[in-house]
């Protein structure tokens, strides 16, 4: 396009310049100057024209050029002034320079009755860039000095945006569990979910483990970033970026979420703990899972599988379907069996929820 644009620059100017020249040429001033230049014919008459026209069409070609470089400028500068000032401002400038414009006209009129019209013409210029110059300053400048709020939308959304949706950097463990895959597909995940080259490869390492378990873990890990690329209503960006001089993955990831201004999704207890001292947020998947759980009150009941004995004496402990440990009173002589137990208390920690029950009395007796 712009090859295309200088041809029929170039186009242009050799007709203009063809045109002047020939104007320059037959004019009554050139043939005072050099009469013997009209009597001219045939041959040299051609090259004196064509020569003429290559002159002025080259005068053209470089004057339009650079009345085009310095226009973009003061068109690309005025544009920036009028987006970084408020509206309000705009508007009073616009009414300033219209009215300094309008007086300008009356103020010109009294030139019309000067004898010179070439000096009529420069006072007239002249009026006109002065109050119309005036006009502006000082419509803007009272704007500016009645301190009103302004209606900047736009920048007032995108500061909102930039304070609320962050950058979210998962880690290693986050992406294991595999709940964020679905917390990703019901739309509750804002903004992007990043994933970076050294998670990647921490996971590449798990999956080629020898170890069946951390094997399978490490490969479900993989099919989970894969599964997030799928989702359409988020954004997965996978980075480059790395820390040569930090060995852990974890500080890794903190230094990274620093960087972007972002958070970390992580089911690592310890990892929250440090990110927190950092004063860097984290989304603890732990968190949101016990947060949509609901309440066991105390005296609710249901039953429970006794799965083993627990660190307490005559303790045992079984799990509900959600993960959730529950302690039991009483219950260590029936680990292996099922019972109707009644809700006692709940705790709730960083690390997940965990219930306390006894032995409904009716199962006891």
């Amino acid at each position: 396009m712009r090859k295309v644009a200088s041809y029929i620059i170039a186009a242009i100017s050799l007709v203009l310049g063809f045109l002047t020249g020939q104007w320059v040429i037959q004019s009554s001033a050139m043939a005072e100057i050099l009469p013997s230049i009209v009597l001219v014919k045939g041959f040299w008459k051609l090259l004196i024209y064509g020569f003429a026209t290559f002159l002025f069409g080259i005068i053209y070609f470089f004057l339009y050029t650079f009345l085009w470089k310095r226009g973009s400028k003061v068109i690309r500068s005025l544009g920036e002034t009028i987006t970084e000032n408020p509206p309000t401002q705009i508007i009073s400038g616009s009414l300033g320079l219209l009215a300094g414009l309008i007086l300008a006209y009356f103020v010109s009129s009294i030139f019309r009755y000067l004898d010179n019209n070439l000096i009529s013409v420069v006072l007239s210029i002249v009026t006109y860039a002065f109050f119309g110059t005036l006009g502006l300053l000082v419509g803007s400048k009272m704007v500016s000095n009645l301190e009103l709020p302004s209606f900047d939308f736009k920048r007032k959304l995108s500061h909102k945006t930039e304070k609320t949706v962050v950058p979210k950097v998962l880690d290693t463990s986050a992406i294991i569990d595999g709940r964020i895959v679905e917390i990703s597909k019901t739309g509750f995940i804002e903004g992007e979910l990043v994933v970076p080259s050294f998670v990647l490869d921490e996971l590449r390492h798990i999956a080629d483990s020898s170890d069946d378990l951390t094997r399978a873990k490490g490969r479900r890990g993989l099919d989970f970033v894969n599964e997030l690329k799928e989702i359409t209503n988020i954004s997965l960006i996978l980075t480059d970026k790395d820390f040569k001089d930090v060995d852990e993955v974890d500080i890794k990831l903190l230094h990274l979420a620093s960087d972007l201004g972002g958070a970390v999704i992580t089911t690592d207890y310890n990892l929250n703990k440090v990110a927190l001292l950092k004063r860097i947020p984290v989304l603890n998947v732990n968190d949101l899972s016990n947060a949509v759980k609901p309440n066991a009150l105390p005296g609710q009941s249901f039953t429970l599988d006794i799965i083993k004995e627990g660190k307490e004496v005559e303790q045992g402990v079984g799990y509900l379907e959600d993960g959730t440990m529950v302690v039991v009173d009483q219950a260590k002589s029936f680990v292996g069996q099922t019972l109707e137990v009644e809700v006692t208390s709940s705790l709730q920690t960083p690390a997940g929820r965990m219930i306390f029950a006894k032995i409904k009395e009716d199962e006891n007796a």
